[in-house]
Parts: structure tokens; sequence; C-alpha cells
């Protein structure tokens, strides 16, 4: 059984980092095999992991909603489907990638998201871990694309805008039929003196902070992968203590 850990949070927040520098410790504890999944519209996972990803799903979506005669004749429209998923797949060192992107085009995509979870449903079976970078809204598992989930992971910064937005996105998940089995919240950027509230008074289960990091920081100025990160940087330290509680989904 794959173990699917979903990231959400308010834009900037710095879930994305999270959730690189998490596929990252699952590699180096060779807990697995990992897909990770970019549902983020700025598709800007990839870059943290210094990969240059060429195309998304959105493709699918766009090309197939707008135009279904581009599906070979000799070929049905769910195994098309299927061999396109399976095309845009970055396989990396010690982990795969998917992105899923954004539609653009005017077409009704209900078959195809239809389609497209059975492929993800088959996808993540082939994997231990899936680690899927939601943007705010959670689009991608509101189209139910993902049909239920080991670890909701939210993340906020230390400001009161970002605990609001990570309570809504808990509220908007329970809404959304789909089965979360836990939920934790992580604190970003933050020096531990939380000024807002007791740990025990906030809505969702708070698992820990991760430190203001000036290695990170200037990474992310300069656009360098953050797989090249230290093995000593502080955030990836503390996200070592806090992993387990996430990846053990059972």
């Amino acid at each position: 059984m794959s173990c699917i850990i979903a990231m959400a949070g308010k834009g900037g927040v710095g879930k994305t980092t999270v959730a690189c520098l998490l596929a990252r410790i699952i590699k180096e504890n060779k807990l697995g095999s990992i897909l990770v999944v970019d549902a983020d519209p700025n598709n800007n996972l990839g870059e943290t992991f210094g990969l240059r990803v060429k195309e998304g799903l959105s493709c699918i979506l766009d090309e197939i909603g707008t135009d279904p005669k581009i599906v070979p004749i000799n070929m049905g429209k769910d195994a098309f489907i299927e061999y396109r998923v399976q095309s845009a797949i970055i396989e990396a060192d010690g982990f795969d990638l998917l992105t899923m992107g954004k539609p653009e085009g005017p077409g009704c995509y209900c078959y195809v998201n239809n389609v497209l979870r059975n492929v993800m449903d088959k996808l993540s079976k082939n994997y231990d871990f899936v680690i899927i970078d939601n943007e705010a809204g959670l689009e991608h598992l509101s189209r139910r694309t993902i049909r239920k989930v080991d670890t909701m992971v939210v993340v906020s910064d230390p400001t009161v805008a970002g605990l609001r937005a990570a309570e809504r996105i808990s509220k908007l998940t329970k809404g959304l039929d789909i089965e979360v089995k836990k939920e934790f919240l992580i604190i970003n950027r933050c020096d531990n003196n939380i000024s807002l509230g007791k740990p025990e008074d906030f809505k969702i289960k708070y698992l820990g902070f991760l430190p203001i990091d000036p290695e990170i920081e200037n990474f992310s100025r300069n656009g360098l992968p953050l797989m090249n990160l230290s093995s000593s940087n502080k955030t990836m330290s503390a996200l070592r203590k806090l992993g387990e509680k996430i990846w053990l989904c059972n």
C-alpha cells in the first residue's frame, strides 16, 4: 500500500519547500519508491529539485477536452490518456516527478478527470510514497483525481492570516468527500516564539515548527535546487524529527 501525503497552505508559506525536503529525506533514508506530484499551477516544484519540466498533464486535459480527434483510431481514449500520463513522468535520481499543470482550454474535462482518477489510482500503487504539492485552493484534490490522503500536511507561517488560511483549508478538505486519515499543522519560518496562541488551541493538530533559514532563503533567491542543501541544514534537521509522524501512514 502506498502512503499518500498531500501538502496544503496559502501562497508563500513554503509548502513546496517542505514537499521537496520531505521527498529528499524519504529518499536518503531509503524508505521506498517515491512519486512527487506538482499539483500547483505555478509548476515550480520541479525547479526545487533542479529538474526542467517539459510537459504537464494540462496538455492532456486541453488537447483531449477541445479536440477528441487527437486520440489515435487504433487506441482507446482511456489507453491514450494513460500513455500520455506515463510519458509525462520525469524519472529522476531516487524519485519520479509528475506535473499536473492547469487546464487552459474551453473544453469539458469531466470524462478526462474521471479517467485520470483511475490512472492516478494505478500509479499510486506503483510507489511506496506519493507526495502531492497542492495550490492553496486544493484544486487537484477538488477534482477528486485522488480518492484518499493518508497524511495532509497544512503549512502556515507564524501569522494570523496564515493560520486562518490553514483552518479554512482544513474545512475545505473535509467538504471534498475525500478520505483524510491524518492532518497536521507545520508552522514554517518560525523561531518557536509563537505569539498567536498555544499549539493546543489550534484547530489543526500541531506537529511542530521549521526555523527561519538563511541558507534556504539564499538558495531560493538564486534559483538553486534544494536537493543541494547541506545535509546539516537546520530546516532539514527539524523536518527529520517531524517526518516519521508524517510518513508512517498506518
